[in-house]
């Protein structure tokens, strides 16, 4: 989380700091029209900075993963970055409205303007005379995007319709190109932040063709098919073999795929339960009903069914210098321990250190665990199962009371976000380096 945090506020420093430097008397207002002038130039400048950032990280770049920890922390950035460009966005607008409104209330005067120099032939006049179309689309492309960044948010609004409205937002990013490059302060191009800007628009905007052709992590697209299905019903939960074709590069466990079922529906991010070994070609998702889709596919997913692998992405990997590790799989988020314990029972991983495994569930299945307590056998992992209804929910003292020596050990965990954060807010009031050693699967795409 920690990178993830210094990213955001990076992008919005860096332009502010850079936007300082070119116009260190900004704040030193005489005029509230001069003060609203350069209010309206900083806040434009933000919310595209932020608006673009965004837009990159939309593309899943694999060379930011590590640096970022992971794809699912990028799309919390990502999340974030869009909220705080609709916050600007809307500071901007505000900026740009409402002394025209107070004007036009009679709460304020319109300041006295002599007419306007008249620029010589070049860009800075072409770009002038494009200033009431830039301001025209760009207001309306804000409304937009806002409409759609709220969609986003709304957690009820359905996936299907998030995939397919979500890319829109590309065509917004757009306009508001237009919009930055034509109604940018005209001297700022030739300053070190005229330089960041141009770089990084160009950057997005080949980024938003990218995502309208729907482009996005094609060059890690493998094809497949379904070759085998096991259904779990007491757990609502569906087991899918995939057979790839030549293409897939091989993966870590702990890593996910995005997965395409139904091209309608779009791609949907599944943890991959299965290990790698060059051999096998084929991949393994356990899939949780937990929407309309993942519904559907417990329902209809048939045998031979073509499907679309892209991937692999994601940090949660399990390397580490600890002697011992302590993994915390709740209920569907036991899946990443599943493909690392299958590597360890094949005799890959790191051997010599100690692993418990914890996993937690509101509904029980005897064939599933037993088959999880012969797998941990195997792969020499102490395995702690505890069901909600009979045992209470894990916390630090009965994660101390199962495993002694925690406080040596890291901890892996996969499961609903908020038991997540409970869990490690509660291992660091116990005195562990939460920072350093709680390592979690932030496993929300939207």
């Amino acid at each position: 989380m920690r990178a993830i945090t210094k990213a955001l506020w990076a992008v919005i420093l860096v332009p502010a700091v850079l936007w300082l430097a070119v116009e260190p008397t900004a704040l030193q207002a005489d005029t509230f029209f001069f003060l609203r002038n350069n209010m309206v130039q900083i806040s434009g400048v933000l919310t595209i900075f932020a608006m673009s950032a965004a837009m990159i990280l939309a593309l899943r770049p694999t060379w930011l993963e590590s640096r970022l920890d992971g794809l699912d922390k990028m799309y919390r950035l990502h999340k974030w970055l869009g909220i705080a460009g609709l916050s600007l966005a809307v500071t901007h607008w505000l900026w740009a409205k409402g002394p025209k409104w107070a004007v036009g209330w009679g709460l304020l005067e319109r300041p006295q303007r002599g007419p306007r120099p008249e620029l010589p032939p070049g860009i800075e006049q072409v770009l002038n005379s494009w200033r009431g179309v830039a301001e025209g689309v760009g207001e309306w492309a804000f409304y937009a995007m806002a409409l759609l960044m709220v969609l986003a948010l709304i957690k009820y609004f359905p996936y299907r319709r998030f995939f397919q409205t979500h890319r829109l937002l590309a065509v917004g990013y757009l306009v508001m190109v237009f919009h930055s490059v034509v109604l940018t302060k005209f001297s700022y191009w030739s300053t070190p932040l005229g330089a960041v800007l141009a770089m990084l628009l160009v950057t997005g905007t080949i980024a938003a063709v990218v995502v309208l052709l729907r482009r996005v992590g094609a060059g890690r697209k493998v094809g497949g098919h379904v070759v085998a299905l096991r259904d779990f019903p007491q757990l609502r939960c569906l087991e899918v073999r995939v057979a790839l074709e030549t293409g897939w590069k091989g993966h870590q466990a702990g890593q996910f795929a995005f997965v395409t079922f139904d091209k309608k529906e779009g791609a949907h991010p599944f943890t991959i339960a299965s290990s790698w070994d060059g051999k096998d070609n084929t991949l393994s998702f356990v899939i949780k009903e937990l929407g309309d889709h993942t519904a559907a596919l417990r329902r209809g997913l048939a045998l031979g069914q073509a499907v679309s692998v892209e991937g692999p992405y994601g940090r949660f990997t399990f390397k580490d210098d600890r002697p011992r590790q302590i993994w915390v799989g709740g209920g569907i988020g036991i899946t990443p321990f599943l493909a690392r314990a299958r590597q360890l029972a094949a005799g890959q991983g790191r051997p010599g250190q100690q692993i418990d495994l914890i996993h937690t569930t509101v509904e029980e299945d005897a064939q599933a665990l037993a088959e999880l307590h012969g797998l941990a056998d195997q792969a020499g992992i102490r395995l702690h199962v505890m069901v909600d209804g009979r045992d209470g929910r894990l916390d630090g003292e009965k994660l101390g009371q199962m495993v002694p020596g925690w406080d040596r050990a890291s901890v892996w965990f996969c499961g609903p976000a908020g038991f997540g954060h409970a869990l490690r807010g509660d291992l660091a009031r116990h005195g562990m380096a939460v920072s350093r050693r709680f390592h979690q699967e932030m496993f929300a795409m939207r």
